[in-house]
């Protein structure tokens, strides 16, 4: 007997290695995905698969599929594996495409059937039965991962461009893409765009399209809906080669009650808490996994593992954390469980997320970790053996919600509010952040991101234009929601692709440009990534001018000289471009004619971005492209600077309406 199933034929109760057994129950086996499920075999020569499930309450179990032609069969008779809950058997004529389930006799007396918890693919829903497939790919993508490291790096520009799969854009009759027809295409938009990343809402099999994939059933396997297994990998490595990097949405918070699945698997609660006020989820109708339980932890993140090692995925991003860590979330009093001592935090949760991420960075060092995490929970980014959960980055929901609810008001009314704009510089360096802009602010009633901003059509596209502005030039990772990279008018709605007629209408190019310039810059100015994490590479300069409703801050490169001394600042602006960029909003449609600002250093600055050019769909109202501290009125008579906000010297600049620049000093020539 070969392959990558162990054990010895002639023993049944010993089909999985002890070594497997022991490491899954105690809560350390990272690797699940070589052991239980349809696994292949040879043996005498002839291809096989060894079945293997966790069903410790089980009396009885059976593999039934159509090499059994769906009947119990003694020959498909799994047997316990010592005392580790596991049975296993032998099924020499089962074959890649043949559909299985498992038949379990339960200690209630009565016998159901379930989908395999490890299967690598399913059924095209509303179908539930598991299907035996090839996970063979030649991947071509040594370049990507060999400097993925490097890519991945906190102090490299990384840009999230969200999707589901289903509906970027549809083929003939309203069909959604399959992965090869889909790779092309994304890649091209993507690269014109100047994203980093896909971030795919999950593509774990699923049987409820309208969940998104947000009620997973299938933790090893993608959806059925979009192809094989193995063309998600060809998509994957496609994209690799084009240089972008591959996110997925998880989803260990919470898993549907639907009854091929894994509630009440073997007839006990073996995956979830058996107590509802653990172990149901009110928001979504849905079970918790029992983080406590050691074989569940172990079953989590070899999920996990599996997608980063097998389809070379680039990160995950943890879906509903805040769900996980406390025991009272969306929960009244006298729903809930406290912990053993008394508190409301889910110990278990934030054990198996440290477990989790130590696992990751142990044998992925490069992969990525993000958390959806919308409390002040702390220490989210914080490693783990430092006391934190140990992902790389947060997402930054407070941004989110004060930002947007800042740009919804009327710019007549923002100077009272102007805390909700700039309260994020009060906690913006205390984790490591994404600042999204996801699918959850554009669905549900919400409308599109330009449907929220105020005004005609002019002052809706150019408050579209400061958001982005404010999302890209502060400090932090960026993600933007797909559709809204051109301003897409309707709702995100799952059943329809993007409304990619609107994307060739003037007000919407000249914002697909102006995220592809943000982009760009982002990418390109050392000033704009290099330090984003660091609390020295931000400076404020207008903070507290609520009366006009104007921002101005600097970023730059830590440990480059951008103080007074302006020889020595553009010796070194010149040399390696890591000169400070200079950011400036002026949040109301009211011009700032000769609005003057501070500056880091002496001479002549240039625009490097200003989004009311008409490019994109700006007023144009900013004649020139290059200011000096060095001329009226920037300078006295005498040639000598004035100075602002605590900086020597100063520029003045006509504040175009509702605008973002980025000025540069010009590089010494």
């Amino acid at each position: 007997m070969s392959g990558t199933a162990g054990g010895s034929v002639g023993d049944p109760g010993n089909l999985i290695p002890e070594g497997d057994r022991w490491l899954f129950n105690e809560g350390g086996h990272r690797k699940l995905h070589d052991v239980l499920g349809a696994q292949p075999l040879t043996v005498s020569s002839e291809p096989g698969r060894r079945f293997a499930v966790w069903a410790p309450e089980a009396t009885n179990v059976w593999a039934v599929g159509d090499f059994s032609n769906w009947e119990v069969n003694d020959r498909y008779r799994l047997t316990p594996q010592g005392d580790s809950g596991i049975w296993a058997g032998l099924a020499l004529d089962a074959a890649i495409g043949d559909r299985y389930k498992f038949r379990i006799s339960t200690k209630g007396g009565y016998d159901v059937e379930r989908a395999d918890p490890l299967a690598f693919a399913a059924e095209l829903p509303p179908a539930t039965a598991s299907v035996i497939t090839d996970l063979s790919h030649t991947w071509t993508d040594e370049a990507w991962m060999s400097d993925r490291a490097r890519r991945q790096a906190h102090d490299q520009p990384i840009s999230i461009y969200e999707m589901h799969v289903g509906s970027w854009r549809h083929a003939e009759a309203y069909r959604s893409l399959t992965w090869a027809e889909l790779a092309e295409p994304l890649a091209d938009h993507m690269v014109a765009c100047g994203f980093t990343h896909v971030e795919l809402l999950p593509v774990m099999e699923h049987p409820f399209y309208g969940s998104w994939g947000y009620q997973t059933t299938g933790y090893f396997a993608p959806t059925a809906r979009y192809g094989l297994p193995t063309d998600l990998m060809g998509f994957v490595d496609r994209l690799h080669q084009r240089g972008i990097g591959v996110i997925l949405d998880w989803v260990p918070s919470h898993f549907p009650s639907d009854d091929f699945a894994l509630g009440n698997f073997d007839g006990s609660h073996l995956y979830e808490h058996g107590d509802p006020k653990e172990g149901w989820h009110p928001d979504w109708n849905s079970y918790i996994f029992n983080y406590g339980r050691h074989e569940v932890r172990s079953f989590l993140i070899s999920s996990a593992l599996h997608w980063i090692e097998r389809y070379h995925i680039d990160g995950i991003r943890v879906d509903a954390v805040a769900s996980m860590l406390y025991r009272d979330y969306s929960r009244n009093e006298g729903e809930w469980v406290p912990n053993e001592y008394g508190g409301r935090e889910n110990l278990e949760a934030i054990g198996f997320l440290r477990d989790l991420n130590t696992a990751i960075g142990a044998e992925f060092p490069d992969a990525l970790t993000i958390a959806e995490e919308s409390t002040a929970f702390p220490g989210v980014t914080r490693r783990a053996d430092e006391g934190g959960l140990g992902f790389h980055y947060k997402w930054d929901m407070g941004w989110m919600h004060d930002t947007l609810a800042y740009l919804e008001r009327d710019p007549i009314h923002r100077r009272f509010h102007h805390g909700e704009i700039t309260f994020r510089g009060v906690y913006a360096f205390s984790e490591q952040y994404v600042m999204p802009l996801s699918h959850d602010e554009v669905v549900h009633g919400k409308g599109s991101i330009v449907a929220k901003m105020p005004g005609d059509e002019w002052q809706q596209f150019a408050n579209l234009r400061v958001l982005y502005g404010n999302q890209w030039l502060s400090p932090g990772k960026k993600l933007l929601f797909m559709g809204q990279e051109f301003g897409q008018g309707p709702e995100w709605n799952h059943d329809h692709p993007l409304a990619w007629s609107q994307a060739e209408l003037p007000m919407h190019a000249g914002t697909q440009r102006w995220v592809s310039a943000l982009n760009a810059l982002y990418a390109a100015e050392p000033a704009m990534h290099r330090s984003e994490l660091d609390p020295a590479g931000f400076d404020w300069v207008v903070l507290d001018d609520g009366e006009n409703s104007v921002l101005v801050w600097v970023r730059s490169v830590v440990g480059v000289d951008n103080g007074e001394e302006s020889e020595l600042g553009d010796a070194l602006v010149s040399s390696a471009r890591e000169r400070p960029v200079l950011c400036v909003l002026n949040l109301t449609p009211v011009p700032r004619p000769g609005y003057r600002m501070g500056v880091p250093l002496a001479g002549e600055w240039e625009v490097l971005l200003n989004s009311d050019d008409p490019t994109f769909g700006g007023s144009g109202a900013l004649a020139a492209d290059r200011f000096s501290t060095n001329s009226a009125p920037a300078a006295t008579d005498d040639g000598s600077s004035i100075g602002a906000h605590g900086r020597a010297q100063s520029l003045v600049i006509d504040l175009p309406p509702l605008s973002v620049l980025a000025l540069a000093p010009t590089p010494a020539q």
